[in-house]
């Protein structure tokens, strides 16, 4: 009958003005994160972290890693919402690509420490003392690659974070920070040097 069809002032025309109004909502409160409102982003993070965590737990297979992996999604959303612009694309899809490539390093790194912890077990059993020596090395060497990088300039720190720790590409990371790929290069070889030498790396 024509009183149940859907018209403009209808079901649609409502569900797609819902949708219109949640999409300018992420989006201020995306802005507003960017300028360190923390309410708006906890109500992003109430807003989303559902679909977030779904789109994780998809990929990592595992709720104590998708958990784990989740906090590490919301913290590069607040750390990089002033990059995000709805130029980009709808909000929650900018957010779900962070979420799922974040996901993905995650199972790599895991199966390449599962692989290399294969390959330690069936090379040798009795360098339990070796396997302990490297792990206190690897501890000390985190604490003075920390330390070395505090001593870059802040340009050079986040190039550097974003390439070698987050993962992106040198075009990526332009895009990220609105400068040309020629001074992400200059900022990465610089930064790199300063940290070798900040770290006493001679060069072979």
């Amino acid at each position: 009958m024509p009183g149940n069809q859907p018209t403009a002032d209808g079901p649609v025309a409502a569900e797609g003005s819902g949708r219109s109004a949640q999409v300018h909502r992420l989006v201020e409160l995306l802005h507003l994160s960017a300028r360190g409102r923390e309410t708006a982003f906890a109500e992003l993070y109430d807003l989303t972290s559902a679909r977030i965590h779904g789109v994780v737990l998809r990929v990592v297979r595992s709720p104590e890693q998708a958990a784990e992996v989740a906090q590490e999604v919301y913290l590069d959303i607040w750390l990089h919402a002033a990059h995000y612009s709805p130029t980009r694309g709808n909000p929650l899809a900018w957010m779900t690509t962070i979420a799922h490539r974040r996901a993905v390093d995650r199972v790599r790194s895991l199966v390449s420490t599962q692989a290399r912890e294969e390959r330690y077990g069936h090379s040798s059993v009795e360098r339990d003392t070796d396997h302990v020596w490297e792990n206190v090395k690897q501890d000390f060497e985190t604490h003075r690659v920390r330390k070395a990088l505090q001593a870059l300039t802040a340009a050079q720190r986040e190039a550097i974070d974003l390439a070698y720790f987050g993962g992106y590409t040198q075009r990526e990371v332009a895009g990220l920070l609105r400068v040309p790929i020629g001074t992400v290069k200059t900022r990465i070889r610089d930064g790199l040097i300063k940290l070798r030498d900040g770290l006493g790396i001679d060069d072979e």
